[in-house]
């Protein structure tokens, strides 16, 4: 179609405000995004009569579109979608690879050497000039290497996270005069659709009817506070508009039947989407750890390279040597491998966490599990099975089992009639919003899908088999009215055409909350009785009765509306829902049970054993949570709770309780103070009866704690919990979009042992980065003290800077890579959790691990090697002192220990001879360092060679010393030169000396926990 022809047209680049405009502020953004919205979009459809809007779209309300239709207008306009946001092209995305972490380091040390290199050819000193050309090409191959691997590793790793991403939404929507479940994707213009709260609103749609209906405008107008909408508005402007629902945006309560007028980019979200462009991504803690890092090595290397750099100058060097000693330490220090084998960490974590059934949204929070000490989490769906079923029910003053499980045919099973059951089962039927999905009819009822959370579809299924079709029964009494539920009132209220001239009411809700705005019941004759102090008694005693064996119940009444008050045609007001909740007459109770989810006990033991504080939140009776929760285990076998252990006077006895079930209303009146002195005295805690706010507050009672918390939602009242936890975590089978918008990690299976798996991942993602980081930074001492000792001991250069690079990219970055591919520790999960403020990820702990124990160790052996070769080819350790000045003078004449002559050559070829032997005793040393660094706490004899990747990886750096050594045409290029087997075994000893104290440190950590553990675990 035609720009021209289009009614609004998709803003372009040049209807956006000029870009040479900054703003800093998103809040002041947003204010001229929406006023730039104002001033192009122009639209009258939420201004014409419904009528003459449905001519336009040339749709029937009632009916909907055809198929034909649909196809015409999906090729007219697309799909329902945004674009997807401008990516950076491949060569970019290369590009910032080219240049990022140590890459600028590497291209600066390689510019050195050209520096250096062009220097040593004007002054006609050809000898090393070879040297230094092959170290600059070896440093810009490293870094193009670099970049093409993490480039490769981080393509897979989004390949990885698209592959299981939340498939697309779906919306209900009235085609062919059906009403059926389609992806938003496929909705047109003129759609008829039905939006309940927990949705997002699938497009801009006009409200045709609704009640109690509001949405959350914040992600497009910044506005926090909910908006009613109406079915009738005048105000021209569409943003102020009420009978307006914008594509995106959230319904936080209600209902609605609309009718779509844009979609995709066409939409105002769509228009907001062009204006402002793609936001810059937030950091995560773990990248800006890892950035943190760079930046400490980066500075760490430059600064030690240009204090020795002057040293080298004062001492007499010459400035192309100085510049190479300048070259020798930042390559020394740089731990060229280490960041593409962090990504292949994170691409690993990646596949792990698909197979665990969960998707983060940024992958980096996996590592934020890691730290997490306390859960709170939902009872239904998540600990229990989500497969709710009815149990019980209390009417004639008597519980009646409902046998819902015992049906196993499409019969019903008619249960005895009586007065009090035609009541509760009049109002189980229509005080409901649960269909059965369609082509269902040869399914059994108790195995058909429904469109509706899980207590509403037990209470269907439950009223097909004992009384017949609801859809008839509801179809014979046409809903007029509804107040939908919501966790304030924790009641949903509907009326009804009961006959010709009058309605009836009816309600469902929490028992506390109807049991108060009934005034009669009905007793065993079907008579209308008030409510009397023995009625109570018994309604309180089935209740916890009931509640006690882990059932949610719910309590039922009506009303027979009197017709001279709200005649035939009476228009309902919502805001008059008091008078209408007036002197109910209660029907009975009913109660569902959802039993626990088999493997949720084994997870929260296992939390237990890690530490972290399980804590149940949930909006149900305290009696039934407090079942719940001992048959999964929150609460312990023979542990009472609190109030289980008052005494007949109301004191507490002698012993401290560990568990506590706290009802909401008592948690109303509680202080921050208080929350927190609960958090603090019981190791076992339940809420329940809470409502969203309060569930907010004992997560901001966590943090103030001190602790890392884990909040499970799956409503659009958990989003302020989710947004304010460490990790908010959406039920991806029974969570709103709205929770899922605003959660960091989503349950594709809903099951709260999968949160335990993705905590255990996490705790062995920050295992794996940081024995990576401990084994790459162990060899950086090796390299870099032969520098420091050629300088202020005035020895000969042991090993090279071409000889540094090649461990770094040849011999080491194998290793490191297979350390990203080990198993758990067996007592990952028997740990406290990780104090993120103290335990980071490259912690002075570490450093010191890495550079002054084990580093040290390498350089001890290193250094014998090469005073070996140097004392067997006849210069004792005591010639070389300050023999370095006249070692690199091709004009000096060089006697060794015995008097012999050297010519400049020969101490070359000998000094190439010492490089390849350091270079050795470093790739033997990290033989052993590679082992050791398989574990962080258990012995390497306990914990064995799970992981055959380190098998393949020191086979392989095996393979390139020895084609390095032993390869002439290599080794004559890159100053390596064949040595003898002997001196292969010279640093042994020093390998067995790493591998017995590191397992006796491991020893120590794992028997003194204390200050042992506080001293030397990295």
């Amino acid at each position: 179609m035609d720009r021209k022809e289009m009614k609004n047209p998709v803003l372009t680049v040049d209807d956006a405000p000029e870009p040479n405009v900054k703003v800093r502020s998103r809040k002041t953004r947003n204010l001229l995004v929406l006023e730039q919205l104002r001033k192009e979009v122009q639209m009258d459809e939420h201004m014409i009569p419904l009528q003459e809007l449905f001519e336009r779209l040339q749709v029937d309300p009632s009916y909907g579109h055809t198929n034909d239709q649909v196809e015409r207008l999906l090729q007219l306009y697309g799909p329902n979608a945004l674009s997807p946001p401008i990516t950076l092209p491949v060569v970019l995305k290369f590009a910032k690879h080219l240049v990022g972490g140590f890459s600028l380091l590497l291209l600066a040390a390689s510019a050195l050497s050209f520096v250096a290199l062009g220097v040593q050819y004007i002054d006609d000193s050809i000898q090393d000039t070879v040297d230094n050309l092959f170290l600059a090409i070896i440093l810009i191959g490293i870094v193009l290497v670099t970049a093409m691997f993490t480039y490769y590793q981080e393509a897979k790793s989004e390949e990885f996270m698209k592959a299981f991403e939340v498939p697309v939404e779906k919306t209900v929507v009235l085609r062919g005069g059906m009403r059926r479940d389609i992806n938003i994707d496929r909705l047109v213009v003129g759609d008829i659709v039905d939006v309940k709260f927990g949705d997002k609103i699938p497009a801009d749609i006009r409200i045709i009817s609704c009640s109690g209906f509001k949405v959350d405008n914040s992600s497009l107008t910044g506005e926090s506070e909910p908006r009613p909408r109406y079915a009738n508005s005048e105000d021209p402007d569409p943003l102020e508009s009420k009978n307006l629902a914008f594509f995106a945006t959230d319904a936080v309560e209600g209902f609605c039947t609309g009718v779509v007028l844009r979609t995709g980019d066409r939409t105002m979200m769509g228009h907001i989407a062009q204006l402002t462009g793609t936001l810059n991504a937030e950091k995560t803690p773990l990248s800006s750890e890892i950035n943190l890092f760079v930046t400490f090595i980066t500075t760490f290397a430059v600064t030690i390279g240009v204090i020795f750099f002057i040293l080298a100058v004062a001492k007499g060097s010459t400035f192309p040597n100085a510049l190479i000693y300048l070259i020798g330490i930042i390559t020394a220090n740089v731990p060229e491998g280490l960041l593409p084998t962090l990504t292949v960490c994170l691409t690993l974590a990646a596949q792990r966490m698909k197979a665990r059934k969960c998707l983060f949204y940024k992958l980096e929070a996996v590592e934020t599990l890691g730290s997490i000490s306390v859960i709170c989490t939902d009872k239904t769906g998540t600990l229990t099975a989500n497969k709710m079923a009815v149990a019980h029910l209390w009417y004639d003053g008597a519980v009646h089992d409902a046998h819902c499980m015992e049906y196993s045919d499409l019969s019903t099973q008619r249960r005895p009639q009586s007065k009090g059951w035609e009541a509760l089962s009049m109002v189980i039927g229509l005080c409901s919003n649960a269909t059965f999905k369609e082509n269902q009819g040869h399914i059994k009822i108790m195995d058909r899908k429904c469109n509706g959370d899980c207590s509403e579809s037990a209470l269907l299924k439950f009223y097909e088999l004992e009384v017949g079709s609801v859809t008839e029964f509801r179809d014979l009494h046409t809903k007029v009215f509804e107040i939908p539920f919501n966790s304030s009132n924790k009641y949903q209220v509907s009326i009804h055409e009961w006959d010709d001239e009058s309605y009836v009411l009816v309600i469902k809700g929490a028992p506390e909350t109807v049991i108060k705005l009934c005034s009669s019941f009905l007793d065993r004759q079907g008579k209308e009785e008030s409510m009397h102090t023995s009625f109570s008694e018994h309604f309180t005693s089935a209740h916890d009765q009931l509640a006690s064996q882990g059932e949610r119940v719910l309590a039922f009444a009506h009303k027979h509306l009197d017709p001279r008050s709200y005649p035939q045609g009476y228009v309902f007001d919502p805001e008059k829902a008091d008078e209408l909740l007036q002197g109910l007459c209660f029907a009975g109770l009913v109660s569902l049970f959802d039993p626990p989810r088999g493997n949720v006990s084994e997870a929260i033991a296992k939390c237990r054993m890690a530490g972290i504080k399980v804590i149940m939140v949930t909006g149900d009776h305290p009696n039934t949570a407090k079942a719940i929760g001992r048959a999964v285990g929150i609460i312990s076998p023979g542990v009472h709770t609190a109030d289980e252990m008052l005494t007949s006077n109301g004191v507490h006895s002698s012993s401290q309780p560990q568990a506590i079930v706290i009802h909401g209303a008592d948690l109303a009146h509680m202080t921050d103070s208080d929350i927190e002195d609960v958090l603090h005295n019981y190791s076992e805690i339940i809420f329940a009866r809470t409502s969203p706010t309060q569930k907010l507050r004992i997560v901001e009672g966590c943090q103030r704690a001190g602790l890392v918390v884990a909040v499970t939602g799956d409503g659009v009242n958990d989003a302020p919990a989710l947004r304010k936890a460490h990790i908010g975590i959406a039920m991806g089978i029974t969570g709103t979009e709205v929770a899922k918008q605003v959660a960091d990690m989503i349950l594709l299976d809903d099951n709260f042992a999968s949160i335990v798996s993705a905590i255990e991942e996490g705790r062995l993602l920050f295992d794996n980065l940081k024995k990576t980081i401990s084994y790459a930074l162990t060899a950086n001492i090796p390299e870099l003290t032969p520098f420091l000792f050629f300088i202020l001991a005035g020895i000969p250069l042991p090993i090279g800077p071409i000889a540094i690079v090649l461990i770094c990219i040849g011999s080491d970055i194998t290793p490191a890579i297979s350390l990203a591919y080990e198993k758990a520790e067996s007592n990952i999960m028997q740990r406290p959790p990780r104090n993120p403020k103290t335990d980071r990820l490259a912690s002075h702990k570490l450093m010191f691990h890495s550079y002054a124990q084990i580093g040290m160790i390498e350089s001890a052996a290193g250094f014998l090697t090469y005073f070996v070769v140097m004392g067997e080819s006849g210069f004792m350790p005591s010639t070389l002192l300050g023999l370095s000045v006249a070692w690199n003078d091709p004009t000096a004449n060089v006697q060794d220990s015995f008097g012999q002559d050297w010519t400049y050559d020969n101490r070359k070829s000998l000094e190439y001879t010492c490089y390849t032997a350091f270079f050795v005793s470093i790739v033997v040393s990290q033989w052993v360092n590679l082992i050791v660094c398989k574990t962080r706490r258990n012995s390497i004899f306990k914990h064995g060679i799970q992981n055959y990747y380190t098998v393949f990886a020191l086979m392989a750096a095996t393979c390139v010393a020895v084609f390095l050594t032993y390869f002439p045409v290599i080794g004559e290029y890159l100053s390596f030169r064949e040595i003898r087997i002997d001196w292969w075994v010279v640093s042994i000893s020093f390998s067995l000396l790493i591998f017995t104290y590191d397992e006796l440190r491991k020893h120590f950590i794992r028997q003194w926990k204390g200050t042992t553990e506080t001293l030397f675990l990295y």
